[in-house]
């Protein structure tokens, strides 16, 4: 996570054999390791739940045939489906080796994404101060100063949404995002002349491409996230960038282009072809509303961020906000608000400026004390309010705090379901879940580009007026022959079909399945 301390001490005996190099970790690897380790403990004490049926189908999909997958959800061709990233096809290809199911696997990807992401904010950290303490500072920061109510989306990587989140591409994606981060501030930095040519040119070249590539990835893994991932690294090359103007153009195209084409050469879809999607627009008109109740408590890193903006008007973590703010701006006002996504990561620049500035050695004047009471006090209300229930398990909380979710497996009901078979269901929790344990959808949950939208909605139609009360039994045979269906999971609340046969039943939900067709 950080590079440990080497020190010289007295020499003694067999020590002076060895040069007197005693190794101290930092104190980031101390809390990093810790952090990590409780983590990774409250990920896994958690059902999964949101999205992470969507995922564990996407490996599931990928482990039946790795070259030519299904559509994630649905009994259809998955050619041109963004869900199926270089991630994903690492994903499934280790489900291939290992036997894991689609499940097990997202389990297992939770910490390692989290290594990822600790690695990557301890690296961009050190390029923004070499202060010991800044990076245990920017996590607590990072995973606390959110607002006082729950924020829960996948990106968002508070310490409650973590519980959740860890195993999804885009907490892979916002951990390279920190390393492409810190490696183009090094770059940035870097006053020295490339050429391009001889050795040492191909050695700078090997350089720029290999940074371009890494940004490729990112557009690959989770598409919104690399978005703030370039106006992060845009920030950085336009701060700290020094030198004659054409070779600094040269270098920055080479990153460019080297990630365009990384992208456009991978095979499973097109990804620029998403800039224009406007599917998922209308569901993320909800990231804004409440702004100030689940972020709120970023704003108090505002103080910090001006004190930088007042050294120097080009401070990549003022140039940062000041990009991440338009680009949430411009999703408001032209109603594409799938860029509210990225309001996770707007938040990293006062975040990380409010650490870097309490990192600072004493003795502190008055403003930074202030400053100091005032985060801490933040850290300790947002861990109240929001987050102490991620890491305080129910069984020895003695306040109630509000836990993560819990929703309800369906392995009672996957073991009758043959993998690839489709079924309907009108259950919240089952219609996000069921397709993660191999299972179809006659109508999937998410729209996908490898789906014509409108085709799904056509068979979200089919889906309601099969469950209708008013539909007869023609009607519904109809519908099953459309769709190839041949089973029913329904809520307690829903009457069974007369022609199905109930085969099994959740004790914990009331959910019953029936075999039709």
């Amino acid at each position: 996570m950080s590079v440990g301390v080497l020190t010289r001490r007295t020499l003694r005996g067999a020590t002076a054999l060895r040069g007197g190099r005693v190794w101290r970790p930092t104190p980031y690897q101390v809390f990093g390791f810790l952090f990590w380790l409780v983590m990774s403990l409250a990920y896994w004490r958690v059902p999964l739940c949101c999205d992470a049926g969507q995922h564990a189908a996407v490996v599931e999909r990928l482990k039946a045939d790795l070259l030519d997958p299904r559509h994630p959800t649905a009994d259809l061709p998955g050619a041109g489906s963004p869900y199926y990233s270089p991630y994903a096809v690492a994903a499934g290809a280790f489900a291939r080796l290992t036997g894991l199911t689609g499940w097990e696997v997202v389990r297992v990807a939770g910490p390692l994404n989290l290594l990822v992401l600790l690695t990557g904010i301890g690296r961009f950290t050190r390029a923004l101060t070499p202060r010991p303490w800044a990076p245990v500072f920017a996590l607590a920061a990072m995973t606390l100063l959110w607002g006082t109510e729950r924020a829960w989306w996948s990106g968002f990587l508070g310490l409650m949404s973590m519980t959740g989140n860890l195993g999804y591409p885009s907490t892979f994606a916002i951990g390279l995002a920190f390393w492409a981060w810190a490696l183009t501030a090094a770059r940035a930095r870097d006053a020295r002349r490339v050429r391009f040519v001889g050795p040492a040119g191909l050695r700078g070249f090997t350089g720029y491409a290999g940074l371009g590539a890494l940004y490729g990835v990112i557009l690959l893994v989770h598409p919104i996230t690399s978005v703030a991932a370039v106006t992060g690294g845009a920030a950085f090359a336009v701060g700290w960038q020094r030198g004659r103007r054409p070779a600094v153009v040269l270098r920055w195209a080479v990153v460019g282009a080297v990630a365009l084409l990384v992208a456009a050469a991978w095979p499973y879809f097109d990804v620029l072809a998403l800039a224009g999607d406007d599917s998922v627009d209308a569901m993320h008109r909800r990231l804004y509303e409440g702004l100030l109740a689940h972020f709120g408590l970023a704003l108090l890193g505002l103080p910090a961020l001006w004190l930088r903006g007042r050294r120097s008007a080009r401070d990549p973590l003022v140039l940062m906000c000041a990009l991440d703010c338009l680009v949430v701006a411009y999703g408001w006002v032209s109603g594409h608000y799938t860029y509210g996504r990225i309001l996770g990561l707007t938040l990293v620049a006062p975040q990380f400026a409010l650490a870097v500035e309490l990192a600072a050695p004493r003795p502190w004047g008055s403003g930074r004390r202030v400053l100091g009471a005032v985060g801490a006090g933040a850290a300790c209300l947002g861990f109240l309010t929001v987050h102490a229930g991620a890491v305080v398990p129910r069984t020895v909380d003695p306040v109630g705090f509000e836990q993560p979710p819990r929703w309800p497996s369906y392995d009672w009901a996957a073991r009758h379901i043959r993998p690839g078979e489709v079924v309907i269901t009108d259950g919240y929790y089952a219609v996000h879940a069921i397709a993660g344990y191999g299972p179809n959808l006659a109508a999937p949950t998410w729209p996908d580009a490898a789906l014509e939208e409108r085709e799904r909605l056509r068979r979200l139609a089919d889906v309601r007026a099969y469950l209708s009360p008013t539909s007869t039994r023609a009607e519904r045979s109809a519908v099953v022959r459309r769709h190839h269906v041949r089973w029913l999971l329904l809520t307690r609340w829903r009457p069974v079909p007369e022609e199905a046969v109930v085969v099994a039943w959740s004790r914990r939900t009331g959910e019953v399945l029936a075999r039709v067709g």
